[in-house]
């Protein structure tokens, strides 16, 4: 399936994703890999900005499981995403992509703080913007963040890198012949909750009309192929 060239967009990638092999933390060799490809489409012309999770350090939902105040958690899980965000921008920047940090939680000492005419223009100017924190309150997800930021930078899609290859009726790994989508509305994942990003994210989107696209991020080269239109990926949009 063909699908529209996105000249702005967000990437949405899981802290799990930073992992490599390990189970826990940052590898460095996944991170250059990772800096690598973001380069490859900001070379072929893509406006480029970033949010990463933290759930290879602290996750906020699994915190407050184990008796941490709920709160505190997130908060906890905010700072992780931080951690993350520094450590994609200094891979970035060793290959020669100049990019910046802007956290929702101020902390001036490593990072811009977020202010959106000021994420725009580090944009217009060819940076790789990385938001970090969330959205600076707890009880939202990262991906929840994702969408605000695509909504507000104004992107033509939202990339969401997983360890699967697009959207499934069922989770592939634990279910033989789950159903694969090319393409899937809105509607459809929230009616069948069918776990593409939390159901806000997903609302917030099709709100505002950004599609969101469903890939593999761990397959090398995957970022160009299906920003080239190519690549296996399913698209989530307000089209049935």
């Amino acid at each position: 399936m063909t699908r529209p060239r996105f000249d702005r967009i967000l990437l949405k990638l899981s802290g799990e994703a930073l992992m490599g092999e390990g189970q826990f933390g940052i590898d460095p060799e996944t991170t250059s890999r990772m800096a690598e490809e973001i380069k490859a489409a900001r070379d072929a012309g893509h406006a480029l900005c970033l949010v990463v999770g933290g759930g290879n350090i602290f996750r906020g939902l699994a915190g407050a499981a184990k008796g941490f105040d709920r709160s505190t958690a997130d908060y906890m899980g905010m700072l992780a995403t931080v951690m993350n965000a520094l450590a994609m921008q200094n891979a970035l920047e060793k290959i020669g992509v100049d990019t910046r940090v802007l956290s929702a939680i101020p902390m001036a000492t490593v990072s811009e703080p977020y202010i959106r005419r000021r994420a725009v223009r580090h944009m217009e100017k060819g940076r790789v913007v990385i938001f970090a924190a969330g959205t600076g309150n707890p009880y939202f997800t990262t991906d929840t963040a994702a969408a605000l930021r695509a909504a507000e930078m104004g992107c033509d899609a939202l990339l969401k890198g997983t360890s699967v290859d697009g959207v499934y009726d069922a989770d592939p790994k634990k279910v033989e012949g789950a159903r694969r989508y090319e393409k899937v509305s809105f509607q459809t994942v929230l009616t069948h909750d069918l776990k593409v990003m939390d159901a806000s994210a997903v609302a917030l989107c099709r709100d505002n009309d950004i599609p969101i696209v469903v890939f593999n991020i761990r397959q090398q080269g995957n970022l160009a192929r299906v920003l080239s239109g190519e690549g296996r990926a399913t698209i989530v949009s307000n089209e049935e």
